[in-house]
Parts: C-alpha cells; sequence; structure tokens
C-alpha cells in the first residue's frame, strides 16, 4: 500500500473531482458519509452524547458533513467551531450553511478557553479541527482546548490526523497535538502512523476509501511503501520439483567471540530455516563445539584464534555472506575486517559489530559491495549516521548514507523501515515480545538466507523484515510477548511462510454455526 505525501493528495482529489464531473464539495460529502458511517455501524443509534470540533478549513467541513449526517439520524449532537482564523475555505463555507439549514442548534464559536463545552469521560469527540492542511504554529487557546480534550479522557476520533500533527515535520509543542484513540485516514496511511515520534497520537487507525481515482492510485509514485501480505506474495519464489540445496545457495556467516558464540548460532539456524541450501558458520575455536553440536545440519570453519576473529580465510565458495554478529571490536578483529572488505566482492549482509567497527572506520564504507544490507539497531544507527533530533531527520540521515554508499538500511523498531535511496519501505509485521536478545541476530540471517537463493537484495530485505515480523505475531499466539525469544522466531519461520497462502476466515452463517453444534 502506497503512502501518498500530503501534495499527492492534494493533487489526487483535483484529479477525482475532474474525471468524476464532481466539485469538491461533492467529494468532501462523499468523504465525511464514509465517516459517519464508521461511526453509525457501531452506535447502532446509541445517544451518547458526541462533540464534534470543526476548525475553518476543509478538515472542518469534512467535520461539519459528518455533524450533519449525525444529526439527521438522530443522534445526541453538539457541533463547534474552532474560529482560529479569519479565513475559511469555500468547501467549509459551503458546509456551514447545510447545517444551519439542518438545525436550530447551530454550531457554536469558539474563541478562547471560556467557551469551551464541558465534556465528561463517556462522550466522545471527532476532531475535525486541522487535518492535513496545518502549514503554522496554532494559537495558545487551541491548544489549551487539545489538552481539555485529553483531560476528558472522552474517547476521541480523529478524522484524516490527528488536529496538530504535521505529516511532513516535526512537531514544536506536544501540548498542541490532540491524542486521538482512533484515526480514520483517508484514502491511504499516513507515513507519521508509524514513527516513533508521531505514532503515539494515534492508538489505532484505519484506511477510509472515498473513492479517490483509481489510476491515480496505481500509477503514482510514492517515497514511502507500506509492506503487507498482498505487498510480499509477489515476491516469494516457489521451488522446483527437481530443485537440489545447490540451487538455494551457499551461506557465509561470519562472526561471534568468547561468549558470544550464541548470535552466530541463532543467525545460522535462522539461514538455514528461511530456506538457504548450505549454511556455514566461520568463528573462533571456541565455537566450534557449540556449533556443531547445536546446529548439526550446519557446516563450521574456525579461526586461528580460540577467542576472537582474527582472520578472516576459508576455502569454500559462498554465494552471500552474513558478517559482524558477535565479532566485538577487539583491534585483531577490526583489521581482519578491514582486510577483508578489500578483498570480498560477494554480496554481505552486515550487522552489530560489523556496524560498528565501520562506525569506527567510515572509510570502509566505501569498499562495501553495492546493494549490500546493514541491519543496524537505533544506537548503531547513530554510531553510522550521527544523532538526529527527530524521526524525519533520522529518515533524511538514513537517506543520504544509502545513496552515498549504495547500500540498503534496516531501521529497526516496532515498524521497522527498510531504506534505499529515497525510497522508504515500511513493515506492518512484529510486536513489543521481539524486544529480546538474538532477535536481529535471526534477522540477519533471514535475509541473508533470502539472497541465498536468488532474492534480489531489497527484495530480501523486505520479504525477509515481513516474515521475520509474521514468525514472532505467529509465535505469540502460544506465548506471549513476555516469553518469546529469538529461538521461537526461527522455530516459527515455516509457518509464516504458510501464512502467505493462507485465506481469510469467512464469517459464519446462523445456519453453519448451528450445523456445526450438531
Amino acid at each position: 500500500m502506497k503512502i501518498f505525501s500530503k501534495e499527492q493528495i492534494y493533487e489526487g482529489d483535483l484529479l477525482t473531482a475532474k474525471k468524476q464531473n464532481i466539485t469538491s464539495t461533492e467529494l468532501m460529502e462523499r468523504a465525511g458519509i464514509q465517516i459517519f458511517n464508521w461511526l453509525h455501524v457501531r452506535m447502532q443509534g446509541a445517544q451518547v452524547p458526541i462533540h464534534v470540533f470543526c476548525g475553518i478549513g476543509n478538515n472542518g467541513g469534512d467535520g461539519l458533513v459528518v455533524a450533519r449526517h449525525l444529526i439527521t439520524h438522530g443522534y445526541n449532537v453538539k457541533t463547534y467551531v474552532v474560529n482560529c482564523s479569519d479565513k475559511r475555505t469555500k468547501d467549509f463555507l459551503i458546509n456551514y450553511d447545510l447545517i444551519k439549514q439542518t438545525t436550530k442548534k447551530w454550531p457554536d464559536m469558539l474563541a478562547c478557553e471560556a467557551d469551551f463545552p464541558e465534556i465528561h469521560k463517556d462522550d466522545i469527540i471527532v476532531d475535525a479541527v486541522f487535518g492535513i492542511g496545518l502549514n503554522r504554529p496554532i494559537n495558545d487557546w487551541v491548544k489549551i482546548l487539545f489538552q481539555h480534550f485529553k483531560k476528558s479522557e472522552a474517547f476521541t476520533l480523529a478524522i484524516d490526523v490527528p488536529s496538530g500533527v504535521y505529516t511532513d515535520k516535526v512537531i514544536e509543542d506536544e501540548n498542541g497535538v490532540v491524542w486521538a484513540n482512533y484515526t480514520l485516514s483517508f484514502q491511504s496511511p499516513k507515513l507519521i502512523f508509524f514513527l516513533p515520534d508521531t505514532a503515539k497520537f494515534s492508538t489505532q487507525w484505519e484506511v477510509i476509501d472515498i473513492g479517490i481515482d483509481r489510476e491515480f492510485l496505481f500509477t503514482t509514485e510514492t517515497s514511502s511503501e507500506i509492506i503487507g501480505k498482498n505487498e510480499v506474495l509477489p515476491i516469494y519464489k516457489p521451488r522446483e520439483k527437481f530443485a537440489h540445496k545447490g540451487d538455494y545457495g551457499h551461506s557465509l556467516i561470519i562472526g561471534g567471540s568468547y561468549g558470544k558464540i550464541g548470535s552466530v548460532l541463532l543467525t545460522s539456524r535462522a539461514t538455514l530455516s528461511i530456506g538457504a541450501g548450505l549454511v556455514t558458520s566461520f568463528v573462533p575455536k571456541c565455537g566450534y563445539q557449540i556449533i556443531q553440536t547445536a546446529f548439526p545440519e550446519g557446516m563450521v570453519v574456525t579461526d586461528e584464534s580460540a577467542t576472537i576473529i582474527s582472520k578472516i580465510d576459508y576455502d569454500i565458495e559462498p554465494t552471500v555472506i552474513g558478517l559482524g554478529i558477535g565479532v566485538g571490536t577487539d583491534e585483531k578483529t577490526i583489521k581482519a575486517f578491514e582486510v577483508f572488505l578489500k578483498e570480498n566482492k560477494i554480496p554481505l549482509v552486515i550487522d552489530a559489530d560489523g556496524l560498528n567497527i565501520l562506525s569506527q572506520k567510515k572509510a570502509l564504507l566505501k569498499l562495501l559491495p553495492k546493494h549490500s544490507v546493514l541491519t543496524p539497531h537505533p544506537k548503531e544507527l547513530e554510531r553510522l549516521v550521527g544523532k538526529w533530533d527527530n524521526d524525519f531527520e533520522k529518515l533524511e540521515k538514513a537517506k543520504k548514507l544509502s545513496k552515498k554508499y549504495n547500500v540498503i538500511i534496516v531501521i529497526k523498531g516496532a515498524n521497522t523501515i527498510t531504506v534505499f535511496e529515497d525510497k522508504l519501505y515500511v513493515n506492518t509485521t512484529g510486536n513489543p515480545g521481539m524486544a529480546t536478545a538474538g532477535t536481529g541476530d535471526v534477522l540477519t540471517g533471514v535475509i541473508t538466507g533470502l539472497i541465498s537463493q536468488g532474492y534480489e537484495a531489497l527484495a530480501a530485505t523486505v520479504f525477509g523484515i515481513y516474515l521475520h515480523g509474521k514468525a514472532a505475531d505467529i509465535a505469540i499466539e502460544d506465548l506471549g510477548y513476555q516469553s518469546l525469544t529469538a529461538s521461537h522466531i526461527i522455530d516459527a519461520l515455516g509457518e509464516a511462510y504458510i501464512d502467505l497462502f493462507k485465506q481469510p476466515e469467512q464469517p459464519q452463517s446462523k445456519e453453519q454455526k448451528t450445523d456445526d453444534k450438531k
């Protein structure tokens, strides 16, 4: 699913009105009705007080449409206009006149704190104040209004985006933002729903289809994309009946040091479990018995050192190399890493201390093969790109690094984001149970194993992150968040593959339920 920019959304609205021969007011009516329908289906006429707060722009116009339809269907509605400017949009004014024709209870004008209505915990707030059109700091009394919403603890539904949030830049003051329980986003999600700095302003979100021109939606290129099952299914490569292990590559996993062999074990197991044909682990001598015992399907090559990687030397021909897991930053290891990069031409997936070494010696970045995959956690990313003040700056820094060295960067988090040049791929699988040791090592193995099978690096990264998160989602069904371990994710990778082809369960009819009971 594409994430459209604010400018693209405006373009889509104009094009839709033109191609469908409708006015912008009619498109607003369509959008407002969809919001009303969402509420109506859930409330079924319940007489809970509903407070609809409307700005004086197009988001406010959407709110007036919602309020009008709630009124005509007999709901207990109170409408307010947040009078924060002298400017009004045409469609707001049209819908303001329409609601005045619908009810004798005209919207209350709010211009200061003294005008604020009383809101109770069991009431409902509909936020239609600013939407995506906000482009300036808001008035102090409006900030106090938003705090009034929050203090009431009433269920708050935001239209398109929570008011006070920008779609493309950082928020100046969190007190000037609506904290929504639910956001109904027109036609596509917004990037801010997936960034730690801004996702907190809406507990849940849902996309509402308002009939934007389909050709525009399909053909418009966006700089961000949501990755779900529909997006990864076309990436999947089915296996041939007469295939053999040689068809799926030989992955080499280089890593480990004394006390950190478990990381290599997890990565190696994940690499094979995701489908690599052969896996060899290159570890210090202290890891030989551990890997051979715990991972009988794999092969082991050891360093001349007993405790660290001191010289990367092997006699196999790997398809892809996963590098850096648990290696530490001993001077001999850094030297071995440097010598290896100068000679290597094989695709790389680099994680953990491999990234820390690159951070210490940034000149080594130019030695990375084209489309190498870097999988940093936040602190490792900071060492690579420098500190950032907000999520938007973090993404820009990651894009800059990606373009400069032609690499793929994985920004791990609740919604892991793959960065390649100027494009973002936002993952939708995964859960808080993954905040545990070793899950990053597993992801390195998953991506390495997919590249081993012939997936291009970017496709392997996007697909691998999805499968990794999906496996965790499947595993927590039996384990819960707190008990999930990295090994559980490896064990569920097969089910994550199978889930790709599962059809959603259809709701049963009353007759089917009766037959089942018999």
